[in-house]
């Protein structure tokens, strides 16, 4: 059920036409001859601030013989440039990620003949390959989806990669540990990632439980069944995706990932065949509930990409969803589904995607021209150039875009949750690094508000623990947070927070605070409860050893006699 300021915000089918629009214009922005091309199961796009200039741009993948295209977007028109990455390959993933924690965004590509590639950034948007200095160089994998999250909360960005060769080719999925000196272990045996050998399309990190760990959903097409990775917080997974519900044996396409109806918890959409899809509801219990074939969704053609957006700014999720299908008198080529509000769908017609006579494969969101409303990018085969549906919508619903910058967590803020309060009611997002069918969203994350002129607060929980408050932010606008660079609920009273550091760590940490906590006390107490250890704060600067401490979660508490503040601890050996 959706909260009663959303359910207020629910229009006619008459007004919705007017609200929603979206315009196909990939030509008029400089767009042209962008076709993947032929190929197998298509390739991947990037919406995607490649540069850092606050414009989302366009990385587009390519069939064999034609090079990645690099788009950069100059104030909502696109130009080709040229970063010297002559890639021929048949491109897969384009994903910009800053593996380094270095500022800059490098460049990562999967293909399904040769290996994959890491393009390291020099800061001046200059490329050098080093996949094989950095231990990802894997020969005909067949890789199609690469995801990035930080499994074991070390402040680096992992990688995860899908190989589509199925059993007994010799290859698997491959989960690499970020080593923190631009080189990667694979670990995929000793963390629990089954080696059997899968067709396997695409994956996501994302934290189902709620319990500070990033976990892993899997799409595999057809064999065997879905994975959902459930992180046991030690550097291991344990795969449930049938108890889960979510591990069901069809030909899964894409891991779309989102909060889908506010209620704090990730849901997860799948596409399929002219089976039908499958939207997994969140149970909140470690379940998940298929509501697609009640809620509209089913969809019932030949989907591949899907991505969740809030397309008329409302503060309600809508779901856009790409189809091979060319003919519309054969099924579905493509589905906006518009969400009423109370969790159920309708595809609108007259809102700018009748026209869609394309084989389609991944899609992804941006801003075009920075009015804060979500555009939609697809990739299409020959002899169709990429679509870029700009949102020209006339709802007047106000909106603010949010961007995060770790410190002690990873630079992009990649597993991070954000809760935008709006006249207390709150709509959430979770940031990701591959998601959808071979797709990359904007680094922003688009908060629509309605016609609300205020927001109550933005609160971001970092995957260190750390938590900033950001109070009545001004709308329409966008806004990087900078992790600690504002106070958070969970750990702050009327002083200042106090910082642990490092976070996760393995043998001493700092507990950094303000003098008002000088002559109060430090606790640490384990997830059970029990105290394992208890200091008295003498200075602004306590330092604790940990290293008899299992890898796990703790709790740090400093109380005095007029407050306590707790915070998470991470120890990872």
């Amino acid at each position: 059920m959706y909260p009663k300021f959303f359910i207020c915000l629910l229009i006619s089918i008459t007004s919705l036409q007017a609200q929603v629009l979206f315009s196909e214009e990939a030509s008029i922005l400089g767009l042209s001859n962008t076709s993947y091309g032929g190929g197998t199961f298509g390739g991947g796009i990037s919406f995607f601030d490649f540069n850092n200039d606050g414009w989302d741009d366009l990385t587009i993948t390519s069939e064999e013989g034609q090079s990645i295209r690099f788009y950069r977007n100059n104030n909502g028109q696109f130009e080709l440039v040229d970063f010297g990455i002559n890639e021929t390959l048949e491109n897969k993933t384009v994903q910009w990620v800053d593996f380094d924690n270095d500022g800059d965004y490098d460049l990562f590509t999967t293909t399904i003949h040769e290996d994959n590639r890491l393009y390291e950034n020099d800061g001046q948007m200059q490329f050098t390959n080093i996949t094989f200095e950095a231990g990802l160089q894997i020969i005909n994998n067949w890789s199609f989806g690469g995801s990035w999250g930080d499994y074991n909360n070390d402040g680096l960005l992992d990688l995860f990669l899908t190989s589509h060769r199925g059993p007994l080719s010799g290859y698997s999925n491959k989960l690499f540990r970020n080593n923190g000196n631009r080189t990667f272990t694979d670990v995929s045996v000793q963390a629990g990632i089954l080696q059997d050998g899968f067709y396997s399309f695409c994956a996501a990190f994302f934290d189902f439980n709620k319990d500070g760990w990033q976990d892993i959903y899997v799409a595999n097409d057809r064999t065997p069944v879905n994975h959902l990775y459930r992180n046991n917080g030690d550097g291991t997974f344990v795969e449930i995706g049938s108890a889960s519900g979510t591990g069901v044996s069809i030909e899964a396409m894409s891991t779309a990932i989102d909060d889908a109806n506010n209620d704090g918890y990730l849901d997860i959409y799948v596409t399929n065949t002219a089976e039908g899809n499958a939207f997994f509801k969140n149970n909140f219990n470690g379940t998940f509930t298929d509501l697609a074939p009640a809620n509209g969704t089913l969809m019932e053609s030949y989907a591949w990409g899907a991505v969740f957006l809030d397309g008329a700014n409302r503060g309600i999720k809508d779901l856009f969803v790409s189809a091979l299908i060319d003919d519309p008198s054969i099924g579905l080529t493509s589905a906006y589904y518009y969400n009423d509000g109370s969790g159920n769908y309708i595809i609108p017609s007259g809102i700018g995607f009748d026209n869609d006579n394309a084989e389609s494969y991944a899609n992804a969101i941006g801003d075009v021209n920075n009015d804060g409303y979500p555009d939609i990018a697809v990739l299409n085969y020959e002899p169709h150039d990429i679509f870029l549906y700009r949102n020209i919508s006339t709802s007047n619903n106000n909106w603010i875009k949010v961007k995060l910058e770790g410190i002690e967590s990873n630079r992009q803020g990649i597993g991070s949750w954000i809760e935008v309060s709006v006249n207390g009611e709150s709509q959430f997002n979770y940031t990701l690094c591959g998601e959808g069918y071979l797709g990359q969203n904007s680094p922003y994350e688009f908060f629509g508000i309605g016609d609300a002129t205020e927001i109550d607060y933005i609160k971001v929980t970092w995957l260190s623990g750390n938590v900033d408050l950001i109070q009545n932010p001004a709308i329409n606008t966008q806004i990087t947070v900078v992790e600690g660079s504002s106070l958070g609920t969970s750990d702050v009273g009327e002083n200042n927070s106090f910082r642990i550091y490092p976070n996760p760590a393995n043998d001493v940490v700092s507990i950094i605070t303000s003098a008002e906590m000088i002559g109060g006390q430090v606790l640490i107490h384990n997830v059970n409860g029990r105290l394992l250890k208890k200091s008295v704060l003498e200075t602004t600067e306590t330092n604790l050893n940990v290293s008899e401490f299992a890898s796990g979660v703790y709790f740090v508490t400093l109380e005095n006699k007029d407050r306590a503040i707790t915070k998470k601890l991470v120890v990872s050996k």
